[in-house]
């Protein structure tokens, strides 16, 4: 694949809402069928998911120099010293060019300097890509596994940098 033009990042607004749905609804897409019904639904969100994550959470966009929108993370101070991420998809199209990484770079760089010591995310088994990425930026699994929505999730942390 050919590298990404230069990304335009920026925090959503609830005028990106469509835009956030459809893009989280495409990278997802090849998951449905493994996937439960509501853990999906979860995942992809609809519009009253989108508008709470919104208020809770930091929606970071990457936008191709046309402003298109190619993928999306968010994220959150939980307190306590641990930052959370939630949500990392990119169009199938754009991914493996820097969308992701670019992304995950703002987060970890915003929660760092809010004075977070480890960064926590949870994802499933199933997304071996995810994970494998993940890995290669310092993500370990904690051993924590969670029940959510019919599924098992894995807890993965990244301590601070010394």
């Amino acid at each position: 694949m050919e590298p990404t033009p230069p990304l335009t990042l920026r925090p959503a607004t609830d005028a990106d809402q469509a835009a956030v749905l459809a893009c989280l609804r495409a990278a997802f897409a090849p998951y449905e069928a493994r996937y439960t019904p509501a853990a999906f639904q979860a995942t992809v969100l609809d519009p009253e998911r989108f508008r709470a994550r919104l208020a809770a959470m930091r929606i970071e966009l990457a936008l191709s120099p046309g402003d298109r929108l190619l993928g999306t993370l968010a994220w959150q101070d939980r307190g306590g010293g641990e930052g959370h991420l939630r949500g990392l998809a990119v169009l199938p199209e754009a991914q493996g060019r820097g969308v992701a990484g670019a992304l995950l770079q703002a987060a970890e760089a915003d929660l760092w300097s809010r004075g977070c010591a480890r960064i926590t995310l949870r994802t499933t088994h199933l997304l071996l890509r995810a994970l494998t990425f993940y890995a290669r930026h310092g993500y370990r699994p904690t051993g924590r596994r969670f029940a959510w929505e019919g599924m098992e999730v894995l807890e993965l942390e990244k301590p601070r940098p010394n």
